[in-house]
């Protein structure tokens, strides 16, 4: 699954700032090499080289697409806001996009984990059996924290923010400066009551720098989302692997106010109505057909340095996997017995389970084509061609240094850092007492003055995510997880430990001087409950909560110095980079042409390549029968009852494929894609649905730091969404909506 992950001004040495100069031309077009064969595969000849690119460098990717087989203007990649991209939105960390004109919205299952997580109950658990809407009536809201948005405007900001950035010499200063005129400016975009959302997103690094205005609707509601033993077949064991047969698709609807403005969710809200939405394909699709990825990917470090990647290597990513390891078997030990607790469980076994496999992945990956080696070489040529001009080295020639002792600066406190940050801070209502604690202190303030995250623009979101907590909260599991946090910290170097450790467990921290601990902070809270948190969230006072008797609000006051500190090193961090990043990018551009795409950062994107069969060969695409053959009557094997006996019947409709007469399940194409994809539109010639893509392989993982021969995406077919819908659930008026006939309409 590919989930969204988590991390993380062209300046001269001299001069502090060197002009933006005219925008980023596209790259060149992808290489066409003829030795290359692939017999009976149409586009066979097409070598690809990776790249998500931003709409607007796909003009100078016209020949290829042409070529390629591409019938639509360019023009329509071009435009963020043409009628085709527009239909592309951002479905709260996945990417989504529009298939009808009354809002309903195409995305992936594991995408809507949270929604039918929010709807189930051990008695009705929607993440096993699925949900089918009868009508628009019976459709389910997904809950506070669900959120869609549709990018309406974007703005070249980035002179500005150079300008504002290039006199400051104090990293800290520096951040605090971006965060400044990143207020500022979003102030002035967004126009409260008109559902209005702004976001600043830099670019390379920092050479480009955009203000993108969106429109945010918060009343969104499940429509469809097959069973598990569909949406999630092969679940974990299947993950990141090829042969694939998983029906990873759900609908949902966006819903806003009857005079069409966005609002929350309200009985009497109508559907939305996009000014654009996708059409299905109308010509199936073969191996060697051009695809086009259209999303809104997370992460990519393309464009980091080789210090970034050895410390991923050698620290950060075997930390996650054995922190993933852990906290799994804790989760499953504590859920065992308990249905509703291994229900509110799902979504942090699924997430760590997805992330371990790609992680891995990703390492195996790096070790079997030599990719830090790649980078170290890459870099060492940078390093040449930076020296060999008096120019250059003027203006790059401290852009790899720099980065490399920012990076080493980080390195001295990243155990504690992290520890706190990504492990005591996890359980619900430890982070709830750390967000009470935390807003009471930025509420003293005027908001232009606040952190970000905890301006009013932010406070609604806050306190639905409190609100939501009740849906997630299980005491077993949070006290499982801050035993296991202190646990592990226990056991790192005294020099590495986090302070918070003797702060919560005191100075002999023993597995059971832990436990006494994080069962007195459970047994002396009352945060569990909802109407208090929430009162302590939206009125509480600084004073007031360090008198409260609550004992995981004093621990969360006690907390508080340590974790600004460790923001303090954050935010330093971040300042740095702001000075060195863009530094490299542009030597990067000035070695290589302006052809490189800009690493992922959670805005709209474009790739494209063919469909194509796995590197060595074999199908492009799996089959029906193939997830028959796969069954085995227990999970994650598990086809439902319908499904098989429409199989079994031979019950394909207009979707089984020539000459084979069986429906496709999944596909392969040869284009990238991250996480952050999860959900994304895959496009014909003709700019028309031909599935969703979820996921990579486990091989082509590693390309999220340099795009590897033999990188392959997978996609659900738009055949098989179709067929599910139809000849299994029946949902005959889903069907038609978005745009097909059923074969067998229910009566």
């Amino acid at each position: 699954m590919v989930l969204i992950g988590a991390l993380s001004l062209a300046c001269g040495a001299e001069p502090k700032h060197v002009p933006l100069g005219p925008p980023v031309p596209a790259p060149a077009p992808a290489d066409l090499a003829p030795e290359m064969t692939e017999r009976g595969s149409r586009n066979a000849t097409f070598v690809n080289h990776g790249g998500l690119f931003m709409p607007e460098q796909m003009p100078s990717q016209a020949e290829a697409l042409k070529r390629l087989g591409l019938q639509i203007d360019p023009a329509l990649l071009s435009d963020p806001l043409s009628d085709l991209l527009a239909s592309i939105v951002n479905f709260g960390g996945c990417s989504a996009s529009f298939v009808s004109a009354d809002g309903l919205i195409a995305t992936n299952h594991h995408c809507a984990v949270a929604a039918l997580q929010y709807n189930s109950t051990p008695g009705a658990n929607l993440l096993h059996d699925g949900f089918v809407a009868k009508s628009r009536a019976d459709e389910r809201f997904a809950g506070p924290t669900q959120r869609v948005y549709v990018t309406r405007k974007l703005t070249d900001v980035s002179t500005q923010v150079q300008a504002a950035l290039a006199p400051i010499t104090d990293d800290l200063e520096r951040e605090r400066a971006f965060e400044k005129f990143e207020k500022t400016s979003v102030a002035a975009c967004e126009r409260p009551g008109h559902g209005t959302r702004c976001e600043l997103k830099r670019f390379y690094g920092g050479l480009r720098y955009y203000l993108i205005e969106k429109l945010e609707l918060r009343d969104v509601r499940l429509a469809f989302a097959p069973p598990a033993g569909i949406g999630n077949y092969g679940g974990e064991i299947d993950n990141w692997r090829w042969p694939r047969h998983t029906g990873d698709f759900s609908l949902f609807r966006a819903y806003v106010a009857k005079d069409g403005a966005a609002a929350d969710h309200a009985d009497d809200n109508v559907p939305y109505e996009p000014p654009h939405h996708l059409e299905l394909a109308n010509a199936p699709l073969a191996a060697g057909d051009l695809v086009i990825v259209a999303g809104y990917p997370g992460r990519t470090s393309n464009l980091a340095v080789a210090k970034e990647l050895e410390d991923t290597i050698a620290w950060t990513y075997p930390r996650r996997i054995q922190m993933y390891d852990a906290y799994t078997a804790a989760l499953e030990a504590v859920t065992a017995s308990d249905a509703d607790a291994k229900l509110k469980s799902t979504g942090y076994i699924r997430r760590f389970g997805n992330f371990r496999t790609k992680h891995r992945g990703e390492l195996e990956g790096f070790a079997r084509f030599g990719v830090l080696e790649k980078k170290r070489a890459e870099q060492a040529a940078l390093a040449e061609f930076i020296a060999a001009d008096p120019e250059r080295n003027r203006r790059f020639g401290a852009a790899i240094a720099d980065l490399d002792a920012a990076f080493a600066e980080r390195d001295r406190t990243r155990e504690e850092d992290t520890a706190l940050r990504s492990e005591i801070l996890m359980p619900q209502l430890v982070s709830a007492a750390t967000l009470i604690v935390r807003m009471a202190e930025e509420r003293q303030k005027p908001d232009a003055e606040r952190r970000p995250p905890y301006q009013e623009r932010h406070v609604r979101d806050l306190h639905d995510e409190l609100a939501g907590l009740d849906k997630r909260y299980d005491p077993k599991i949070d006290q499982a997880i801050l035993r296991l946090a202190l646990e592990r910290i226990a056991k790192t170097p005294p020099a590495e430990r986090t302070p918070a450790l003797a702060l919560i467990a005191g100075n002999d921290p023993t597995p059971e001087h832990i436990r006494e601990a994080v069962e007195k902070l459970y047994a002396g809270t009352t945060l569990a409950d909802q109407k208090r948190r929430l009162a302590l969230f939206e009125h509480a006072t600084p004073a007031e909560l360090a008198r409260s008797k609550d004992t995981l609000l004093r621990m969360a006051v006690k907390l508080r110095p340590i974790l600004r500190d460790t923001e303090d090193r954050a935010d330093r961090f971040t300042g740095r980079l702001l000075k060195s990043e863009p530094l490299y990018a542009a030597a990067v551009l000035a070695q290589k042409g302006p052809g490189v795409a800009p690493d992922a950062n959670g805005t709209l994107r474009l790739s494209y390549g063919v469909v194509r069969g796995p590197e060595g060969g074999g199908d492009a695409f799996t089959w029906l029968s193939e997830v028959v053959k796969k069954n085995r009557n227990e999970e994650p094997f598990a086809a439902p009852k319908e499904l098989l006996e429409a199989a079994a019947a031979h019950r394909f409709g207009p979707y089984a494929a020539a000459p084979r007469r069986d429906v496709p399940v999944d596909f392969l194409s040869d284009l990238e894609i991250t996480n952050g994809n999860s959900g994304s539109a895959t496009l014909d010639a003709h700019g028309r649905l031909v599935g969703l893509a979820f996921d990579g392989t486990y091989e082509s993982v590693a390309s999220d730091w340099m795009f590897l021969p033999g990188t392959r995406s997978i996609h659900v077919d738009i055949r098989y969404l179709l067929w599910v819908m139809d000849e299994v659930e029946h949902a005959d008026w889903l069907v038609r909506e978005i745009g097909a006939k059923p074969a067998s309409p229910t009566p």
